[in-house]
């Protein structure tokens, strides 16, 4: 059962950015806590894929990333040797994925959940950031992903040990039946990967609904909601420690984005 906590001043922002514990083993403050922001509050946990493709996305899966594997390949011929890598490509250039966004960083989780397209609706409605932490969902795993993880001594899944678990969707699909879901990080193929601290949860099939599976299945999950009155304030508070667009989107897009939010006229 996941927990929800509503943030209504600025001081409150501090319960989702001081969520590390300290580790005696370590000596050190760590948390395997990843996060993931969206501007509305009202907006559902679900896939690219699956609000494209809907109930055809079993089928149209392989054609998407073959498609985009054969003209992508021009720029970056090594995503023909995985599926894993055409989809991590893929997703980072709007390509429809069974991944979903997530970032190591709370502070940039917030960015895209103070983020809006038409910058009219920032006090016109509440923002969220979820917050799951990996061992928990981990834990949940297939034995032979288990094997992996104690092998390589760690709770991440690499691309290296995910090519290594399963060849691709269908093995994927077939070993997690709806009840897990695995972390991976992604190598470093594009900067804005390393900017966003960027982690990707992959969706079998059979998870019809992220976000009952965590109602359901989790513990430790968190689903922090930003009231509107406060939006303003906390996207003003990002931008003077630069977590702006020019920093999670590297590039004279991201520069000119954060510009034009930067001089927008309010009101």
């Amino acid at each position: 059962m996941y927990k929800t906590v509503e943030i209504d001043d600025i001081f409150g922002i501090s319960s989702l950015l001081t969520e590390q514990r300290f580790r005696p083993d370590l000596n050190r403050y760590r948390s395997l806590k990843i996060y993931r922001g969206m501007p509305d509050s009202g907006f559902k946990i679900v896939t690219s894929l699956r609000r494209n493709c809907k109930d055809k996305r079993r089928q149209l899966e392989p054609a998407i990333l073959s498609n985009f594997t054969k003209y992508a390949a021009l720029e970056d011929p090594s995503i023909e040797q995985s599926v894993w890598r055409q989809m991590i490509l893929g997703q980072h250039h709007g390509l429809p994925t069974r991944l979903l966004d997530w970032s190591f960083s709370p502070l940039t989780s917030l960015h895209f959940a103070m983020s809006e397209k038409d910058l009219e609706k920032m006090d016109k409605h509440d923002s969220v950031v979820w917050s799951i932490d990996v061992d928990e969902l981990h834990e949940m795993l297939p034995e032979k992903y288990q094997n992996i993880m104690r092998k390589e001594q760690t709770t991440v899944f690499s691309l290296k040990m995910l090519q290594e678990a399963c060849e691709g969707p269908l093995e994927y699909d077939e070993d997690m039946q709806g009840r897990a879901m695995l972390i991976v990080e992604p190598p470093s193929i594009e900067q804005r990967i390393i900017n966003q601290y960027s982690f990707f949860s992959i969706v079998p099939y059979e998870m019809d609904d992220v976000e009952a599976f965590l109602k359901e299945h989790t513990d430790k999950t968190i689903r922090y909601v930003i009231k509107k009155e406060i939006r303003w304030q906390v996207r003003d508070l990002l931008d003077q420690l630069n977590i702006s667009e020019r920093i999670v989107y590297p590039g004279l897009d991201g520069l000119s984005e954060w510009l034009a939010r930067h001089y927008y006229v309010k009101g």
